[in-house]
């Protein structure tokens, strides 16, 4: 699983909301300032046709989903996914 949150530093409430939650739930991202990273930039509006950050890629078992914007029902829905594969291990 890998999550990948697009983002640029300054100014952005849905971005600093957005890592908030991950990081409150214990979900490990890779964040990437669509600011300085060209391709990012790029892949973002081009390939995935979005136009404000944050983007959030979730990559699961070559399953993606991904969205853009402050969207706390798809971030609950993914620490949800977690949650159980984790309680799964332990199990």
């Amino acid at each position: 699983m890998t999550v990948t949150i697009y983002t640029k530093p300054v100014g952005c409430f849905g971005c600093t909301k957005t890592k908030q939650k991950f990081t409150d739930a214990g979900i490990a991202f890779t964040e990437v300032d669509v600011t300085t990273n060209q391709a990012a930039f790029e892949y973002i509006t081009e390939e995935l046709g979005y136009s404000q950050v944050p983007v959030v890629v979730y990559d699961k078992e070559n399953s993606e989903d991904h969205w853009s914007g402050l969207n706390p029902a798809k971030i609950a829905r993914v620490i949800e996914i977690e949650a159980a594969v984790r309680q799964g291990a332990l199990a």
